[in-house]
């Protein structure tokens, strides 16, 4: 690994810091049919650089790892914990992101970014069965709650950051989008 100050993180660079955001907005099913519950929520989301790694002694990656905090409005306890690392490989000038929820999911997406404003608009997205981006979880996620697939579209604008993402789910006997939307604002850089 390179020493971070040297590293280049690319497009990543924007996202480096601590934000926080209290218009977040889950929309999720519920057991009843036709049951949607939506809890509005603020969150943190802290973003660092971590170095770089080569892959296979040819494929050098800038890493920024992260880790997501949730928190209903409702009642103040945590909904949501994610955990995981956005990579840069310029030479492929290619942006992946992989996650992690303690639910038994993780998910490696690929996809897209290009400038907007003083920022970045990154266009994630992964599929159950992919072969390059996608979706593994637990049996019972599986047979219970299964993920089919994945998209997030993130855009950071010097100290603002909107992201929308929808999980496409089979739960319940039938199928829902699970959506989160939110704006954050950079409290440390």
């Amino acid at each position: 690994m390179t020493d971070e100050n040297e590293i280049d993180y690319g497009p990543l660079t924007a996202l480096l810091g601590t934000w926080t955001g209290d218009t977040g907005l889950d929309i999720s099913p519920e057991p009843e049919p036709g049951g949607v519950e939506e809890s509005p929520y603020y969150e943190t989301i802290v973003y660092e650089a971590a170095g770089d790694v080569d892959n296979a002694e040819t494929q050098n990656l800038r890493i920024v790892r992260y880790h997501q905090e949730v928190r209903r409005k409702s009642n103040d306890e945590v909904f949501h914990d994610q955990v995981g690392y956005w990579l840069w490989d310029a030479d492929a000038r290619a942006v992946m992101h992989s996650l992690v929820i303690p639910r038994g999911v993780a998910v490696v997406m690929g996809g897209e970014f290009a400038p907007s404003g003083a920022g970045f608009r990154f266009q994630m997205r992964a599929k159950a069965g992919d072969p390059d981006w996608g979706i593994v979880e637990s049996p019972f996620m599986r047979d219970n709650a299964r993920t089919v697939s994945f998209v997030l579209e993130l855009t950071v604008d010097g100290d603002d950051l909107f992201y929308s993402q929808a999980s496409s789910l089979e739960i319940y006997g039938r199928s829902f989008e699970h959506t989160d939307v939110s704006t954050l604002r950079r409290v440390r850089g």
